[in-house]
């Protein structure tokens, strides 16, 4: 039986980030080593010319074809990266060269599916490919994408979205997870676990899994608030009230809520619940402990409290969330 071929093109410009041109590669080659048979992924680096071009992190990489060379090809896979710049304020915007639009406007319309890494979505954007459609991008320049295109709904949370045939997905190492999906789509959810094994990547994150964990927000600006975190961290299992907080932190209620505001930007009790959402994935990840167990030693009490932080903050059950991303 003859292999389907599966022709997946990535869009090469100055300036791009470098991972998101290697990542996703790495994915579809590795794949192939977990398969018995020929996946029938074949990727080219595609660029105007064929003149090596420069990374941000001023590593030149050599195009494969010219954008011509391939105008009359069907395509499986259409990759767009992105690319920022930086101004004087430190403010990051995505760069949008009108010849890349046209050509990624043109490329989209012979292929099959078209996804974009990063900041790669204002590229899609420019080009009218996510007009009506619900799309991710970087966190740090999904204000810009919201405002320059109304007509997309911008969600700046999950680390990858599908909306019929185009994916958008999240920063940088993001490209990962978003290739690990369409390896998904193409051969199925064990397939891409398996290269996920082989990416050293123990978990395989769930599209709608927030781009931040608790571990990974800013570090606060005072000593005092990081050392109430650890305080919550090394008490999850008891009560935390705004009270206790306040008198381990010998100041008064109001003081506490107006640190936790200045400093993390959210509330005491929002802070304790995303803490303990944090607590209990790790659980339900890599223990077979029971819910009760899980929502006993995290402080939620009561399973139908924990069930509530999953739905409100993860969009999904614990039941579901252990099912579906269990350490095995």
């Amino acid at each position: 039986m003859r292999t389907l071929e599966r022709l997946i093109v990535v869009v090469l410009f100055d300036r791009i980030d470098l991972l998101d041109v290697t990542g996703p590669p790495e994915v579809f080659s590795l794949l192939q080593r977990e398969m018995d048979e020929p996946t029938g992924y074949q990727v080219v680096l595609a660029s105007e010319t064929l003149d090596p071009v420069t990374t941000s992190a001023g590593v030149r990489v050599l195009p494969d074809v010219t954008f011509e060379q391939i105008a009359d090809r069907r395509i499986d896979t259409l990759v767009v990266p992105g690319a920022v710049e930086i101004d004087a304020q430190r403010r990051v915007r995505a760069i949008c060269y009108p010849e890349i639009v046209e050509w990624v406007r043109a490329l989209a319309g012979r292929s099959r599916r078209v996804a974009s890494v990063c900041v790669g979505a204002h590229i899609l954007a420019e080009a009218g490919l996510l007009d009506g459609k619900r799309a991710t991008t970087h966190w740090s320049t999904a204000p810009q994408l919201a405002a320059d295109h109304p007509a997309i709904e911008v969600d700046a949370d999950p680390i990858f979205i599908r909306d019929e045939n185009v994916w958008t997905g999240a920063g940088l190492t993001a490209c990962l997870d978003l290739a690990l999906a369409l390896v998904a789509d193409d051969f199925g959810e064990a397939a891409a676990l398996r290269v996920a094994r082989q990416l050293v990547m123990f978990l395989k994150r769930p599209s709608g899994q927030n781009q931040f964990s608790v571990a990974l927000e800013p570090l606060s600006t005072t000593r005092r608030i990081d050392e109430l975190r650890h305080y919550i961290s090394r008490h999850l299992g008891e009560q935390l009230t705004v009270t206790d907080l306040a008198e381990h932190a010998h100041v008064s209620d109001r003081q506490l809520t107006r640190i936790f505001k200045t400093d993390l930007g959210t509330t005491p009790a929002a802070y304790i619940e995303s803490v303990r959402v944090e607590a209990a994935r790790n659980r339900l990840e890599t223990t077979d402990d029971t819910l009760e167990r899980v929502a006993a030693g995290c402080g939620f009490n009561t399973t139908d409290t924990l069930v509530r932080a999953f739905r409100r903050k993860l969009d999904t059950t614990p039941t579901e969330y252990r099912n579906r991303f269990r350490i095995e």
